[in-house]
């Protein structure tokens, strides 16, 4: 629901987000009421010392305050178990409430401060008594500084900007006065993201390209978070709601239906050749992390393997790889891919926003040059990720729509430049002239090493590229076609990275806003049903998300509760199509580059997948089916190296041996 509006002011928090907090804190009160009456029962025939009139007053009164804090605590939890997300009708009186409690700690703050004085003048009274009253008064001012610490952390920047939600009508979503309010909340919203973002990243040198990644990235945050009500308690509870949604085998079939794709005889064939192909260079793209990835997975023997390289200085082994900012990276590199340094002409670990790492070796056993693009690392690579708006590429073709992620495709000019322009392919290729060029990378690296490979293209034909969890919002429609016949994309489980695209994200908040206007169950419940479902499993079929009594045909429209969630009245939203919605010219649809191997789980491994190895089929996939962004608690670890390497090798080797079997040999090729 909106934010709730206190002292004039919106807030980052809901009237139904006091469930938690508030038994949490019903709890610490009530232990602490119990201990002070036992404290003062059982030694109040000892306060009959100097002081002690002082003593007993401070915890008679202390009792009766912590009564009445409880009585309103206990009044504040049971009005916020009431209603639902989009129905706050039945804690209306939340305010008041509030406002009493935040009235409570004044007295609070007054006694407490009286207790540490009494204390503090070396009372002659019992040792016991003495070390309890402290007790009360340390409990008491760790409360207070949590609750300003709460206070800070949900207060909304933008709070007072906003007009109270019942000051626009559903009637009103598309009037001029509520355009203009829109994008004066926007212009607004893009100030402070920029502000955030300035300070979360202050340790950047701010260079021309960081300002314009700054700018890029509060206005892709302010554009997405502008136009809805929604405080983060709300978006958990929707996202668990899909998570749950998502577990019926129905919703699962839906997806898969969803894409008409049917592989030629071509790609069924090379299915297997592309899996080895993959498997060997996602050492390559691995490598391209350097010693952090190394460590990462070798804890206990990586750093004494590449330890002696960390303290050794330049040497000319060194300066034959033409590299810079090496550290301790170029020993892990060489462990990784098991090369030797002569097979290698360039490794760069220099980091700008828009300015990627990468290597430059020889792979003699594929006869390759391989041009590996590490992924994202740092601060200044999460810049490049979040300048999410369209660019046109400037290729020698007749195509049309030639457009790309901004911020990989300044990434990938980068590396172009210096591979052209430094001379570091005519190098490499003078010393092998009949190997072909080859491109890989993963996650950020994987979507530079595809726009690479498609600028590269015209001067080298026979260039390949394989991009590992490359991000979906990366090219047109046209560079997508086109990027079939030499690109090779893989993709991991639910990954979330294949499937996240501004698009993408905005589809998810209208899936958000749905499930929440259609469950009738108060937060706190699917919140904690989220949670087990989550840990533990279950039918979802047992946790009904939609309105009692509403037939499917009422609920395929839209509902006044999801009407209320975008009192900031988006012009641009719609709520008559479940396709993703229509972006603005300056987020198109973009889709991920080539072809598609996606190793989808078989089975059920664990809701976290650490209690079992999990067993993978690789099957060619059309782009439609990462069409959605999934929910579920391996849609971040599906896309971490290490285990993109695990699921690679288990699926390389299953295969191997499948098709060594008598009668078996390509039997077991999975297609869409």
């Amino acid at each position: 629901m909106p934010g709730m509006v206190l002292f004039g002011r919106r807030w980052a928090i809901a009237s139904d987000d006091l469930v938690f907090p508030g038994v949490f804190e019903l709890f610490l009160r009530v232990l602490w009421w119990l201990g002070s009456l036992t404290l003062y029962l059982m030694h109040r025939g000892k306060l009959d010392c100097a002081g002690g009139v002082l003593l007993s007053t401070y915890l008679i009164v202390l009792l009766v305050l912590l009564a009445v804090i409880i009585c309103i605590v206990l009044a504040i939890v049971c009005v916020s178990m009431k209603g639902t997300i989009c129905n706050p009708g039945p804690r209306k009186s939340m305010s008041k409430l509030l406002y009493i409690r935040l009235a409570l700690f004044l007295p609070e703050m007054v006694w407490a401060s009286l207790g540490a004085a009494w204390v503090a003048e070396g009372i002659q009274c019992d040792r016991t008594v003495v070390n309890g009253i402290i007790a009360t008064v340390v409990v008491s001012w760790i409360i207070i500084a949590a609750t300003v610490v709460t206070i800070v952390v949900v207060f909304d920047p933008l709070g007072g900007k906003m007009a109270p939600p019942s000051s626009i009508g559903p009637g009103h979503l598309d009037s001029n006065e509520s355009s203009q309010l829109f994008n004066g909340l926007k212009t607004a919203a893009t100030s402070v993201w920029e502000t955030r973002v300035k300070f979360l990243c202050c340790c950047i040198r701010n260079d021309d390209h960081t300002r314009v990644a700054f700018s890029s990235t509060a206005e892709l945050f302010s554009t997405y978070f502008s136009d809805t009500d929604l405080v983060p308690s709300d978006i958990a509870a929707g996202l668990a709601l899909l998570h749950q949604q998502q577990g019926n085998v129905s919703v699962l079939r839906e997806s898969r239906e969803a894409a008409t794709y049917s592989p030629g005889n071509s790609q069924e064939a090379d299915l297997d050749a592309e899996l080895e192909n993959c498997h060997h260079f996602m050492q390559f793209a691995a490598a391209a992390y350097g010693w952090p990835l190394y460590i990462y997975r070798n804890p206990f023997t990586g750093l004494c393997k590449i330890g002696g390289d960390c303290c050794r200085s330049a040497t000319t082994e060194y300066d034959l790889v033409g590299g810079d900012q090496l550290s301790c990276h170029f020993g892990s590199i060489l462990k990784t891919t098991g090369l030797q340094y002569r097979d290698f002409i360039h490794v760069s670990f220099h980091d700008k926003v828009y300015e990627l790492p990468f290597l430059v070796a020889l792979d003699h056993r594929k006869e390759a040059v391989v041009v590996a693009v590490r992924g994202t690392m740092s601060l200044q690579d999460i810049l490049t990720d979040l300048s999410a708006e369209s660019e046109s590429l400037e290729l020698d073709t007749d195509m049309e729509d030639c457009v790309a992620h901004k911020g990989i495709s300044q990434a990938a000019r980068y590396i172009y430049r210096r591979l052209i322009n430094d001379g570091i392919l005519s190098q490499a290729f003078s010393i092998v002239p009949e190997y072909r060029l080859v491109l890989v990378g993963h996650s950020l690296g994987a979507g530079a090493a595809a726009l690479l490979a498609i600028m590269l293209r015209s001067a080298y034909p026979q260039v390949r590229a394989y991009a590992f969890s490359p991000p979906r919002g990366l090219l047109s429609k046209s560079l997508y076609e086109f990027s079939k016949d030499f690109i090779v994309s893989l993709v991991l489980g639910m990954d979330v990275i294949p499937r996240l695209s501004v698009t993408n994200m905005e589809d998810l908040k209208k899936r958000i806003l749905r499930v929440i206007a259609h469950c009738n169950k108060p937060k706190y419940k699917i919140l904690l049903r989220g949670c087990w479902y989550g840990l533990f499993g279950g039918n979802p079929d047992n946790f009904p998300t939609e309105l009692d009594g509403g037939d499917q045909e009422a609920l395929a429209q839209p509902l006044l509760g999801e009407q209320s969630l975008l009192t900031r009245c988006s012009p641009g939203y719609s709520f008559s199509s479940d396709s993703p919605l229509d972006s603005p010219t300056k987020y198109p649809h973009l889709y991920p580059p080539g072809r598609i191997i996606h190793l989808e789980e078989e089975g059920s491994s664990g809701r976290c997948g650490c209690c079992s190895a999990a067993q993978y089929r690789a099957r060619w996939s059309h782009e439609a089916e990462f069409g959605r962004i999934l929910i579920g608690p391996k849609m971040l670890t599906d896309h971490m190296p290490d285990i993109l390497m695990r699921a690679l090798d288990t699926v390389v080797t299953d295969r191997a041996a499948c098709l060594s079997c008598p009668g078996q040999g390509g039997s077991n090729v999975d297609m869409v």
